[in-house]
């Protein structure tokens, strides 16, 4: 596993398109479901409200790394997903 830097504070993720964030305009976002008895789906998109770039489920108590353009925003279907901005470190 890669060591990370962290730069933010995990938050917890939008639930809706229109207040999706890009967390600091970050590269690489670390995102976490913490719902213990559900599977999550996550999307990235260019802007709030905009087109959707892709999507993916975060399993129930698994993390992840996004990486992603700095205008695109990140949005989960339940809140229990949270993430923050991160990046990579030797």
């Amino acid at each position: 596993m890669p060591r990370l830097l962290i730069k933010g504070t995990e938050a917890a993720m939008a639930t809706a398109s229109g207040s999706a964030s890009t967390f600091g305009n970050a590269t690489v976002v670390r995102v976490v479901n913490t719902a213990t008895n559900a599977d999550t789906l996550v999307t990235v998109a260019e802007s709030a409200g905009g087109t959707v770039v892709g999507t993916f489920t975060l399993m129930r108590s698994e993390s992840a790394l996004i990486e992603k353009q700095t205008s695109h925003v990140i949005f989960a279907a339940n809140a229990a997903v949270k993430g923050a901005k991160v990046g990579y470190t030797n």
